[in-house]
This record gives structure tokens, sequence and C-alpha cells, in this order.
């Protein structure tokens, strides 16, 4: 496969979303021969992709919105574009796909990757017809065109409400499950520790995460005596309005019925202690990477029934699905499993079979070279007829 030397330029929020969630099919990317470059603002973890030797470009762009920053936003996006002349240029997660659509447009980029790793804050269930939700909606039928593009899903609920609201057209719509894991980077042979078993919930520390939620079955179960320890992993998110907070944080601890662990870059390591992995979100996901590590490490998973969650967890089969916000069939479905370490275990195998069969890191990077390769073909096909 040959890339022909064609530059490839990443836009994201974040660097380091870019680095947990992209780095490697960037480095895939540039091992095929393709131009890499990546936009994002400053930020944690930039060093890591310029230990990489990845071409790096400042944005304005961030997740946390701010009226100044946005109005900026397309024309830096632009003057960007008409600097680097990328031959593709992928955008990661929904503001920087809006803008980025808009100017990749305007520029003349030949060919755009748009990747939804979920609706989020403003498309839940709670805000989907609010004016936030209406005015996103609207944004997206006006902005969000391309003559040569296509929209990465992580999951089917995402894909239908694009084709369904006629934000796209069913023929640019892709389905590539998540981000991927190395599934060798996880030994589910890795012994546990001595005591009472680890149930875990790791994420970005956000009300609609259902971090609330885990804390209350964490309540009950410690009420009704039974023999376990609960984590926390994760940290506040300053950048969004549903952020737990730091002083929160603290009175649970001080509480006692969680641990607090904090953020932590060894997932892995922070797995193998686990006997039983949490998610109660009711966050609008794409597919939560989290889930896959638990997977990939032989870990059964209790999480919602909702979007992203039941593409990667099956029901009494790699795990349970509960219904979101209900923090007494969360309890009951964390005892029931706690009770059970043969149907755990049994639920952790077939998890980790699931990840390598669906949710391989090598899969999503071949899925998305695969839709380089088209993109950028139709690309100089455009260019020529134009």
């Amino acid at each position: 496969m040959s890339s022909g030397g064609k530059r490839i330029l990443f836009v994201v929020a974040e660097a380091a979303f870019f680095v947990s969630h992209r780095l490697p099919l960037a480095l895939a990317a540039r091992e095929l021969g393709y131009d890499v470059h990546v936009a994002t603002p400053e930020g944690r973890l930039l060093e890591v992709i310029q230990q990489h030797g990845l071409a790096w470009h400042p944005i304005v762009v961030r997740r946390r919105t701010h009226l100044l920053r946005e109005a900026w936003a397309i024309p830096n996006l632009v003057a960007l574009y008409r600097r680097v002349r990328p031959d593709l240029v992928h955008h990661v997660a929904l503001k920087a796909a809006l803008y980025g659509t808009f100017a990749a447009s305007f520029s003349k980029v030949p060919a755009v990757v748009n990747a939804i790793t979920g609706l989020g804050y403003a498309f839940d269930d709670r805000r989907s017809k609010t004016i936030l939700g209406r005015t996103l909606g609207a944004a997206f039928g006006r902005l969000f065109r391309h003559p040569n593009m296509r929209v990465i899903f992580q999951n089917v609920d995402d894909q239908n409400t694009f084709v369904s609201r006629r934000w796209i057209t069913p023929g640019a719509a892709v389905l590539i499950r998540g981000s991927g894991v190395d599934p060798s980077a996880f030994d589910p042979a890795t012994p546990k520790p001595a005591g009472a078993p680890v149930v875990v919930l790791a994420s970005r520390l956000l009300a609609s995460k259902g971090v609330g939620e885990f804390v209350g079955a964490a309540r009950i179960l410690k009420r009704d005596g039974v023999d376990a320890r609960f984590a926390i992993v994760g940290e506040p998110d300053p950048d969004n309005p549903e952020s737990i907070t730091a002083t929160q944080l603290e009175h649970w601890r001080a509480e006692g019925s969680v641990e607090i662990w904090g953020r932590r870059n060894d997932m892995p390591a922070v797995l193998g202690q686990a006997s039983l992995f949490v998610l109660p979100t009711y966050y609008r996901e794409g597919v939560p990477k989290a889930l896959i590590e638990a997977g990939a490490a032989g870990i059964a998973a209790v999480t919602t029934d909702t979007p992203g969650c039941r593409d990667i967890v099956v029901d009494d089969e790699t795990g349970v699905l509960i219904p979101p916000r209900d923090e007494s069939a969360l309890a009951g479905a964390i005892a029931a499993l706690l009770r059970d370490p043969e149907r755990r275990a049994a639920m952790g195998r077939r998890a980790r079979e699931r990840v390598i069969s669906q949710f391989s890191q090598q899969q999503v990077i071949d899925q998305t070279i695969k839709v380089y390769v088209e993109l950028l073909r139709d690309g100089a096909a455009l260019g020529r007829a134009g």
C-alpha cells in the first residue's frame, strides 16, 4: 500500500487526547510513508508528540467554549490549512469536525475525515432539545459539507443520528468501533492483590459519567456489609461544566466509601489490581476506551445500557448492563458479580476474546488507513476533474 508521500494533518482540541487515542494511528501512517502533521493547542503531553518527531502546529480550538476564541477558530484553521497544504485532514471530536470541515472546504483541502468520538454533553437526552443542542444541530446541517469526506462513527446510534437528521449522506458514514487498544499490553493472568476485591471506575470525572452513582452504590454495599474496595481513577475536567470538583473528591475520600487514586497513566497496572470494572455513564459516549481496556485485561464490567457502552459490553456475557442513573441497580449488579467469582471470571475471558476479535488497535488502524486510501484516491480524481 503506497502512500505516495501524501500529507495527513490531525486536528485535535487537546494534545493529551491525541496522545491517548490517536498517536498509534499517526505513527502507523508515518511508517507507511505518509507525511504526518499534528495540530493541537498547547497542553499536557504535548512533549510526547514532539518526542516522536511529529510536525506540530498550535491552534486556538479547545474543548472548552470561549466566545473570543471561538470567533478565531475557523480563520485560525483556514490559515493553518493554507500553510500546511494537507492532502487529507483528520478532525477528531465534534468541535474540531464542525469548525475544521468548514475551514477545509473553504481552503480546498482535497479530503476530510471526521472522527465522531461521541456526541457528549450537548447531545445527551437532557440537552438535545435545548438551545445549545438545536444550535449545534443547525450548525452541522449548514457547515458539515465537503465533496470528499468520510465521517467515522464509533457506534451505530451516533451514525443513525447524523444520517436521519441529514447532516451527512449515508455514503459518507463509516463505522469503526473506538480507537482500539493493544491487547498484548494487558495481562489477564496478573495476580490480584490479597484481601478484599477492588472495584474500579476509571474515567474523566464528570457527573454524567456516573461518578456520583458509583459513590452511592459503594455506600449501599458498604452499609450492607459487602467486603470490597471501591476506587475512582481520574481527575476533574475543568473544561467541562459537569466536572466533579476537587472539593467533592476530598469529601468522598474523607467519608470512606471510596478511594481516590487520581490520574493514572498506567492502566494495565491499575486494571491488574481490579476484580471488576464499573462505568455507570449517561454521557453520550462513542465507545469508551476504558471499557475496551477492561475487556483486554480480562475483567468483567458493569456499565449502562447506553450508546457506545452496549457496543462493547454484551449483557450477561462479558458484563452486565444496567439502566442509567440507578444506584440501586448498580449496587445490585456489583454485588451479584462479587458474590460469584466463577461467573465474573468467565465474563472476563469472553470480554478479552471480544476485544481481540473486534476492538484491537491494529484493526482500528487498518480500517482507518483504508479510509485514507479511498479518500486520497478520490481526491486525486476530483483534482484531475477540476
